[in-house]
């Protein structure tokens, strides 16, 4: 089984499901996770994690995301974007200036209201099903943060924009928020994500590029090893006949491993066997004097 994590170029027209059901034909295996849903007409940056690496799923999910996002003034619909059905459709009568100062005014925390069609849940049933029975419930909005936001390019009515935001922020909601704003109404013409953690859209290969890597046999040359995503951590390696105690989950004692020294509280470390196996991410506790396991990654 291969473990780690691919940066798929998700291409317009697949769902984020539909990634997954083939990577798990392309590698031969079925425990492959994405790690946040993009929409069909989206495109761009999808983290794929196989193997153990499925547990990095949620991290992943949690990250900071980067988009580059097309709004088109004067237009809504009852999906936010462009491949929903329009509700209104008007000259946008704004200025640059307005256009501007607008936009920017979204910069921090804000509250947003979920979309109907949306995978968000509410008593149990995802919105977009309840959007497609023609019904709309009550949401509660909640806080999301743009964290960087800047106007690429503006052409009215399309303007371009990069949005650095936190988890569980809809673009398309921004869009259609902006144009609310505006007074003159707004959709999400295009969406293309370029970032998520450490995984651009320059480095990121379409399903094709990764079936032909995979036939050719060079398919490992693009998965991520799991112990990668932790480098900016410290490594410590088990003793000679103490790697039972990695194995079982127990705590691992400072006379049990070699490694750098003066742990502080709390703090995390990657921990190895003596033949560079990687187990999992462990934490000290000063008080007790070890590592406690936080997230296990057993390779074998």
């Amino acid at each position: 089984m291969i473990n780690g994590v691919v940066n798929i170029y998700k291409e317009r027209g697949y769902t984020s499901h539909d990634v997954v059901a083939r990577l798990r034909g392309i590698f031969g295996q079925k425990k492959i996770g994405h790690t946040g849903t993009l929409d069909p007409a989206a495109e761009g940056v999808l983290p794929v994690c196989l193997g153990n690496a499925t547990k990095l799923c949620g991290m992943l999910t949690d990250q900071r995301k980067e988009y580059v996002a097309g709004l088109l003034l004067g237009v809504t619909t009852d999906t936010q974007d462009m491949t929903g059905t329009v509700l209104t459709n008007r000259e946008a009568a704004v200025s640059p200036e307005e256009v501007k100062t607008t936009v920017m005014s979204f910069l921090g925390t804000y509250e947003q209201l979920p979309p109907m069609y949306s995978a968000c849940k509410v008593n149990g049933r995802r919105l977009y099903e309840l959007a497609r029975e023609g019904k709309e419930v009550e949401r509660q909005t909640r806080p999301v943060t743009i964290y960087e936001l800047e106007i690429l390019s503006m052409e009215l009515p399309l303007v371009r924009l990069r949005v650095l935001c936190s988890k569980g922020t809809y673009i398309r909601t921004l869009c259609h928020d902006i144009g609310k704003k505006l007074g003159c109404g707004g959709a999400m013409k295009s969406l293309l994500r370029t970032r998520v953690e450490r995984f651009t859209v320059d480095g990121a290969k379409t399903l094709s590029q990764v079936e032909k890597a995979v036939e050719a046999g060079a398919g490992d040359a693009l998965v991520l090893p799991v112990d990668a995503m932790f480098s900016h951590l410290p490594a410590i390696t088990v003793k000679g006949g103490c790697e039972g105690s990695v194995r079982n989950g127990n705590p691992l004692y400072l006379r049990q491993i070699t490694g750098k020294s003066g742990w502080t509280e709390g703090e995390q470390t990657r921990v190895y066997d003596g033949e560079g196996i990687f187990y999992g991410i462990y934490a000290f506790q000063v008080m007790k004097g070890n590592f406690r396991p936080e997230k296990m990654f057993l390779s074998r």
